[in-house]
């Protein structure tokens, strides 16, 4: 499992999450998987495209997992 520092940031959307971490070729492919159901969010899918994901949450995807901290 890995993790994503947010670095003073309060949040990160989820499209550009899955761009930062390299599991998306692009902010398209992103999005698409996303609106498909292929993205959960503690657990439950999520898809709108701009979730705004906050520390202590974890986000799965294609089978990688992360968990997103301060």
């Amino acid at each position: 499992m890995e993790t994503f520092h947010l670095d003073k940031h309060p949040h990160v959307e989820l499209c550009d999450l899955l761009k930062l971490l390299g599991w998306s070729e692009s902010g398209a492919a992103a999005k698409a998987a996303i609106a498909d159901g292929n993205v959960t969010v503690d657990d439950q899918v999520e898809t709108r495209k701009r979730c705004k994901i906050i520390a202590g949450q974890r986000v799965n995807f294609a089978g990688q997992s992360v968990n997103v901290v301060p």
